[in-house]
This record gives structure tokens, sequence and C-alpha cells, in this order.
């Protein structure tokens, strides 16, 4: 499954309106994740280039193998 994150905008009729439009094929089925930011967060001071280029150093540390198993990154942590 491929990622993309973009920013987007509640209507008053509770659509969602993204900021830009997603390169897809029409008709295309998407999963859809809501992150709603807390009131002190404010996802405006981060720019969509900022987050493109987030993602592609995340996509490029996997593509090379700077990974880790999920399984091991809760190893050595003291969790209360």
């Amino acid at each position: 499954m491929k990622a993309i994150e973009t920013t987007a905008t509640l209507t008053e009729t509770g659509q969602l309106t993204l900021d830009e439009p997603l390169n897809l094929a029409q008709n295309s089925r998407v999963r859809v994740i809501v992150l709603i930011a807390e009131p002190e967060e404010d996802l405006e001071d981060t720019s969509i280039e900022e987050i493109r280029e987030g993602l592609y150093q995340g996509w490029q540390d996997v593509i090379v193998g700077r990974t880790k198993p999920v399984s091991q990154l809760w190893e050595n942590m003291d969790v209360d």
C-alpha cells in the first residue's frame, strides 16, 4: 500500500476538501486516516514542502533498509 500525506479542510457538511488534488486514476478507492491537531499544535506551521521532504526521507530509509521491525521498537524501553 502506498501512502500520501496532504492537508484538507472539513466543510460545514462534514466533507473533506483536499488542499491539493491527488494524481490518481478516476474513481480510485482510498483509505483515509484523519489526524486532528491538538489545540497546542498548528498544522499550518509545517509547509507541504517540509511534509513531502519528511515522507521522501522516510521512504528512502525504507528502500535502503534503515528500518527496524516493530517488534524491536519496544525492546529495552522502560514503560510504566
